[in-house]
């Protein structure tokens, strides 16, 4: 069967006005990326290695969980309870179960805690800090390295924004993360409430959970991840010069992302996407979609509609006859793929109908030759 292959730039509802510039921040270096269509919105010195402080948790709390369970207990280890700094106020040989220590990773952000689950996880602090080197390289992490597994100031200890960023989306895949990194307080076992480092939680709409972090070499940094509708950012934030303009950074990058999307209907049932010739002198057939598709859209690139039908439609047409197919693309992601059916019926004439077309199309090609 012939083909007729159309591709056109989408209009109206699927074409948004020109995007707003990203928000001016003060970090040192940042990354906004959509899992939308995966693209990096708006960055900065994103691949530079840099100091991550707390941040380096997420690899912790996400390698550590590999190796024991919510409901083990544990004894905490002396060069947990030295470590100093943001802590649970852990004692050498006191027993704790490891959810405690999750939590305490993850929502205080307590160094001793971190230090005893990554002992527990390994046997070691070097043997988990291995292990966690382990999983940057199998995540593809390139410029990541762990000396450390709490964070605190070591030469060698960096990562990057674009590394965090995916740290960050894989790490909340686990339920577990995703949980208590996105708790604004938790209980302990032992009834003591502990509050969460991350200022955002509960400010910023749809914000799903991330990781806080700060050393005189890290600076105020952060990385979190919210989620609207269809449209999930991530976004990161190294070293900006105090708490109050990390999270004033931090929370226009998500929502600078956020805005970049909209709900589109990107199939629409009520448009005829083309007509298609069915001969014997019969009206064509319109071709439509059976159903609406709604997806979040870029406000920054117009979708592109690719519609593939016949050139010709065999009589009889059925409404609802399969005709052919829509895709629409943004630029080579597929946002919706659709059939195109037939809106109405059209049966074959007869043969007495067939014949008084064929002695018109006759006369008329008779009366067009005439000098």
């Amino acid at each position: 069967m012939t083909r007729l292959l159309a591709v056109v730039v989408a209009a109206l509802a699927l074409c948004a006005a020109a995007q707003a510039a990203a928000p001016v921040v003060q970090a040192r270096a940042y990354v906004v990326q959509s899992s939308v269509d995966g693209h990096t919105l708006a960055a900065r010195e994103a691949t530079t290695p840099r100091p991550m402080a707390s941040i380096t948790k997420l690899m912790t709390a996400f390698v550590a969980l590999r190796y024991v369970s919510l409901d083990d207990v544990v004894t905490v280890p002396a060069a947990a309870a030295a470590i100093g700094e943001s802590s649970l106020d852990l004692r050498a040989g006191e027993r704790v179960p490891v959810r405690d220590l999750v939590i305490g990773t993850l929502v205080p952000s307590a160094n001793d805690a971190a230090t005893a689950l990554a002992v527990a996880a390994a046997g070691s602090v070097p043997r988990f800090v291995a292990l966690m080197n382990g999983e940057a390289r199998r995540l593809g992490l390139r410029r990541t390295h762990y000396r450390n597994p709490h964070g605190l100031d070591q030469p060698g200890h960096v990562s990057t924004a674009r590394d965090i960023a995916v740290l960050l989306r894989t790490a909340l895949r686990n339920p577990v993360i995703r949980e208590y990194a996105g708790m604004r307080r938790a209980r302990l076992s032992d009834g003591r409430v502990v509050e969460s480092t991350d200022n955002l939680l509960g400010r910023v709409s749809g914000m799903v959970g991330g990781k806080t972090g700060h050393t005189a070499l890290a600076g105020w940094s952060q990385a979190a991840f919210a989620r609207v509708g269809g449209v999930g950012i991530t976004a990161v934030v190294l070293g900006s010069p105090s708490e109050a303009q990390r999270d004033a950074d931090l929370a226009a990058l998500l929502r600078y992302g956020l805005r970049s999307y909209r709900m589109s209907k990107v199939v629409d049932p009520a448009r005829t996407y083309a007509t298609i010739p069915v001969g014997w002198g019969r009206p064509p057939v319109r071709a439509v979609a059976p159903r609406a598709i709604v997806r979040p859209a870029s406000a920054q690139r117009p979708l592109v509609e690719r519609v593939v039908l016949p050139a010709v439609a065999t009589l009889p047409v059925a409404a609802g006859q399969r005709l052919g197919t829509l895709v629409v693309t943004d630029g080579s992601r597929v946002v919706a793929r659709s059939p195109l059916v037939a809106a109405g019926s059209q049966s074959t004439p007869g043969r007495p109908a067939k014949a008084w077309w064929v002695a018109r199309r006759t006369v008329h090609h008779l009366v067009e030759a005439l000098p």
